[in-house]
């Protein structure tokens, strides 16, 4: 029998968010049960902590709330790694790879434990990039041959942080994998939520799932609905329910339903002007709706040819991509539907990712003796 391997994930934080969303269904994935699997978040609180402990994974935070408790938890952080004695960590966005790097060497057990960085940016422009983050990938770019792998989620993250002078010893791409037993068509969800929001059977409802952040670019979406006065969406996501309102748009707010929601729309768009993976269009797709997409990080992969992709910031252009999947006949609209949850389930399901994560693990243990 192949002995599990213990992985210590260290992140940022675990709010929702879609690297967030990624680890807890890496680490409660079933087809990762050759690891041995526990987090430590920066931070403490968050959807996922409470998510995470509920199955059965373990958590425990470093309750670093500003600069001045930054010494104590890396400190904490360094004990734990010498305490659980892990195979592999796993750092997951930049702070996170920088504090992981750091107690590894404290702990004493670089020699032995394999540090893996996760990389799931690929924009770095915005507002959202304050002078801090900014100081933190500096570093994180410096640094970035220590790390015995970086674990990105899209070619578009390698090729612009390799532009920016990133250097490591191995770079490897692990698509999101997504969990098509929670994403998937549901007729009893869909009609109970379509009665609840009034929407007609036949109607084509857009889903935007997306918390309220500069890089998901809202303000593009709700320009490209007034060019579609005949079409309605549903915003879902933290912060959507204080944005302007739209007489066709419909703000739902944080939800802890989103598979039901999915299952209840008919479309699945994504605004953003940076993404690595993103997660909202293969949920979406997953649970059979076709998607729009602007054309940023893997959105092309994702998609493949089964969707609509425009250029990011253009409102005429999401509003043609979106026409063009509402005006679709009914009978190739139906063959689409089918088609966006075959190419999820053959491209990017979650056993597939889980089992490239292993595979990686494997490797790095198996290269470094």
């Amino acid at each position: 029998m192949t002995q599990r391997l213990k992985v210590m994930h260290v992140i940022t934080g675990l709010d929702v968010g879609g690297a967030e969303g990624m680890l807890y269904a890496l680490a409660t994935a079933p087809a990762a049960r050759e690891l041995d699997q526990s987090v430590v978040s920066l931070v403490p609180g968050g959807h996922y902590a409470a998510a995470l402990r509920q199955a059965g994974v373990r958590v425990e935070s470093l309750n670093i709330r500003g600069v001045f408790s930054l010494p104590g938890g890396l400190v904490a952080l360094a004990r734990m790694i010498g305490s659980e004695a892990p195979d592999i960590v796993q750092g997951w966005m930049y702070h996170a790879d920088l504090l992981s790097l750091a107690a590894l060497y404290l702990s004493g057990r670089r020699k032995r434990t394999r540090l893996a960085w996760g990389l799931r940016c690929s924009v770095l422009t915005g507002p959202e990039f304050a002078p801090a983050l900014r100081i933190a990938r500096r570093l994180w770019i410096a640094l970035s041959g220590r790390p015995d792998a970086i674990i990105a989620n899209s070619k578009a993250g390698i090729d612009l942080h390799a532009a920016l002078g990133m250097h490591p010893r191995l770079a490897l791409i692990i698509n999101n994998g997504i969990d098509t037993t929670r994403f998937r068509p549901d007729p009893q969800a869909r009609a109970r939520l379509r009665r609840d929001w009034n929407v007609p059977g036949a109607a084509r409802l857009i889903a935007h799932v997306a918390r309220v952040d500069p890089l998901k670019d809202h303000a593009t979406f709700l320009a490209a609905m007034e060019r579609l006065p005949e079409a309605r969406a549903i915003l879902v996501g933290r912060g959507t329910e204080d944005l302007p309102r739209r007489a066709n748009v419909t703000a739902l707010g944080q939800r802890d339903d989103v598979p039901a929601v999915l299952a209840a729309a008919d479309i699945a768009v994504s605004s953003s002007i940076g993404e690595g993976f993103s997660n909202v269009l293969a949920e979406g797709m997953a649970a059979g709706l076709p998607a729009a997409a602007t054309d940023v990080g893997a959105a092309r992969l994702i998609l493949g040819d089964s969707g609509a992709i425009c250029p990011p910031g253009d409102p005429n252009a999401l509003a043609q991509a979106l026409r063009t999947l509402l005006e679709e006949p009914p009978a190739q609209w139906q063959n689409r539907r089918e088609a966006v949850r075959r190419r999820v389930l053959e491209n990017f399901s979650l056993d597939r990712a889980a089992a490239a994560f292993i595979t990686a693990y494997r490797a790095l243990l198996e290269n470094h003796p």
